[in-house]
């Protein structure tokens, strides 16, 4: 078998779908999330958790699952997309996002769901899992993320930048050297400026950072978006917030509590050169929880859309549904 052969035998995304229902949730803390709910009312309820932090979703996410075999909520998290008050960093934090998803399931009235995330997403969802794993009947992550102190290193300190030189400058750009040995602090310093001008200067070039180095080969339909200035204002703002406090998470507190997770059938899936989320991350949590396969993806980065992770997503969506490849 040649390799265009291989190509041509890999899962691609659904068909574009529209969602059945959609609306707005007051949540609390003066937030407000948009929702929306896609495939057939009453199929296995899944709820799809988006990356970033900050980042929304979009609809090519609608299209992860079978439209006829599903009951899929997608909701853009606190601040971000949608939701109310744009790029509002108040009673924003990892644990108001697991109550926000608790808030949807009994609002839907299902008792389990299946869970996926991918990116910060994962991260979001194992939080979730080990909080409520009797809300959880299968679980789907992508490109494990765990907000250690050595993960936020590699990405926005000494790491990534010795494979993205040329980015790693522009990402230096708005910060000065006196700066410089702690970026995260200097970026939110600018993210929380008064001041519109260094606030867009600062999030264009985080988000664009991660924009261009989430794939494996150059991908422009990706990477541009990340520049559009509301959306990188919101998601580099929320970013930032969560990452200069670890997710509010205790340091290895998510592979630590896998053990939670016992029980609960899943699906790991990584890409070999994942930039910013290191293998090693991944493959730890492949021996802490043993209920889940684990699929290493040879040849690529980070994104969902890269050939070989959509592939193992959508498969993952299949069989957990009782579809047959």
């Amino acid at each position: 078998m040649n390799a265009e052969s291989r190509i041509s035998e890999l899962r691609g995304l659904y068909p574009e779908i529209e969602p059945f229902d959609s609306g707005m949730l007051e949540v609390g803390d003066g937030h407000t999330i948009y929702w929306e709910r896609v495939g057939t009312k009453g199929a296995k309820p899944a709820v799809f958790l988006h990356g970033g932090p900050g980042g929304a979703f979009s609809p090519k996410h609608r299209r992860l699952f079978d439209p006829a075999l599903y009951d899929v909520i997608l909701f853009d998290q606190r601040g971000c997309g949608k939701s109310l008050p744009n790029a509002s960093l108040e009673a924003n934090t990892t644990w108001h996002l697991v109550a926000d998803i608790e808030r949807l399931r009994k609002m839907c009235g299902f008792d389990k769901w299946l869970v996926f995330g991918g990116s910060w997403g994962s991260t979001l969802a194992l939080a979730y899992a080990e909080t409520h794993p009797d809300r959880v009947s299968e679980l789907v992550v992508r490109g494990i993320y765990t907000l250690t102190k050595a993960e936020l290193a590699w990405y926005y300190q000494f790491g990534v930048s010795e494979m993205f030189p040329d980015k790693w400058e522009r990402f230096l750009a708005p910060i000065p050297e006196t700066e410089r040995g702690d970026l995260m602090a200097a970026y939110r310093k600018r993210l929380t400026s008064g001041d519109r001008k260094v606030q867009l200067e600062a999030a264009r070039a985080w988000a664009l950072w991660e924009g261009e180095t989430i794939t494996l080969l150059p991908e422009p339909e990706t990477s541009d978006a990340f520049g559009e200035e509301d959306y990188a204002v919101a998601f580099a703002r929320i970013e930032n917030h969560y990452f200069v406090h670890a997710g509010w998470l205790e340091e290895g507190q998510l592979i630590r509590d896998a053990w939670k997770l016992k029980g609960i059938p899943g699906v790991i899936v990584h890409g070999r050169y994942d930039m910013p989320c290191p293998l090693r991350y991944a493959w730890e949590l492949h021996k802490a929880w043993p209920d889940a396969d684990f699929h290493l993806v040879e040849g690529a980065g980070h994104a969902f859309s890269e050939p070989g992770i959509l592939d193992q997503l959508i498969k993952a969506t299949d069989r957990f549904a009782g579809k047959s490849s």
